[in-house]
């Protein structure tokens, strides 16, 4: 079903996201791919950037342009941990990426299945391949265990 290719690259973002959830954020990592190389790397930095841009496929977007010159991603892949909201599907449609490689879905804002499918919107110059549920049951469980103790630590302050 998957190559093992493909399973190293989301392992890839997998440790993305654990570096996320190291620094307080909410784990969401991505890699961008071209080729065998790996030329975008991403986690989220939205709480310590104090950017709401800051989300981890637009900052290895930026990183994979910046490393080949050119915003067109042509033949690139992204992987993701996380369905990726509309804000990030339209930079990914718009930086011309063709494959879009994510674990698990986001049934609160995730824009190619969940709630919006911008990958399959007739209405765009690009169209996104996408593929899901690589590694899911890891990354979901990574997202879930964050918000437990996030809700954990929320109820000791109250207490305190």
């Amino acid at each position: 079903m998957h190559s093992q290719k493909d399973l190293e690259y989301m392992s890839e973002a997998l440790a993305e996201a654990r570096v996320a959830a190291e620094k307080g954020e909410v784990p969401i990592g991505a890699v961008i791919v071209l080729g065998k190389d790996i030329i975008g790397r991403g986690h989220n930095l939205r709480e310590t950037s104090n950017d709401p841009t800051a989300h981890a496929e637009m900052i290895a977007i930026r990183q994979a342009a910046e490393s080949i010159g050119h915003w067109r991603l042509l033949e690139t892949s992204l992987y993701v941990t996380l369905e990726p909201c509309t804000m990030c599907m339209g930079a990914i449609i718009l930086a011309r990426i063709p494959s879009l490689l994510f674990a698990c879905r986001d049934p609160r804002a995730g824009a190619a299945g969940s709630i919006y499918d911008f990958s399959e919107d007739e209405r765009f110059n690009h169209k996104v391949n996408v593929t899901e549920g690589m590694l899911a049951t890891e990354c979901s469980n990574l997202l879930s265990g964050f918000f437990k103790e996030l809700r954990a630590g929320k109820k000791m302050k109250k207490v305190l």
